[in-house]
């Protein structure tokens, strides 16, 4: 079954806000003690509105420690290329860094491994270059950046993103008190 790429904002958008049947089924793919961890999003959730529209963000995810700009890539492959496309990924890259170095904040990358089953499906990535200070500067240090080919293109590697259980335990680690994390 082929699914369009709203399908997947949608399915991001229900882990980040945290509807259980999603964070659920989603936890099936983890190891037991890490499901436990990721089904927290569903007692601490993100408010998430869908964005699309021409070159804008897909997905904006809030809370009220950070604002989390972010696009929805989804593929078989296990590389998406900017440069595919005719550039339109890469022009959209630009803007979004643009948008987010003007304002102080970080835009991420959620790459969806499509027909992917013995791992996490979702990877995040930094999509900013800045360096961001405080709580966003910490967490945008933890996650792995697009990368740039030697041809200055930018690519996103599946296998070398955060798997979003990771970036979920990550951001609480920083987001929370000492002592509501576990």
């Amino acid at each position: 079954m082929r699914r369009g790429a709203s399908a997947y904002e949608r399915e991001l958008k229900d882990l980040f806000q945290g509807d259980p049947d999603r964070v659920r089924a989603y936890g099936r793919s983890l190891p037991p003690e890490e499901r436990m961890e990721f089904e927290r999003i569903v007692e601490r959730p993100f408010l998430v509105i869908r964005a699309a529209g021409s070159l804008g963000f897909d997905l904006v995810a809030l809370r009220r420690e950070f604002a989390f700009p972010l696009e929805v890539k989804a593929s078989q492959a296990p590389v998406i290329r900017f440069s595919s496309s005719s550039g339109r990924a890469a022009d959209q890259l630009a803007a979004h860094r643009a948008a987010v170095d003007r304002v102080g904040l970080m835009v991420l990358y959620a790459y969806r491994r499509v027909g992917q089953r013995s791992e996490e499906t979702w990877r995040i990535y930094s999509a900013t270059r800045g360096g961001a200070d405080g709580m966003m500067g910490a967490l945008g240090r933890r996650l792995p950046p697009i990368e740039t080919t030697r041809d200055g293109n930018a690519v996103l590697r599946w296998e070398n993103g955060m798997p979003l259980s990771r970036f979920l335990r990550t951001f609480r680690f920083l987001a929370e008190p000492p002592g509501a994390v576990s």
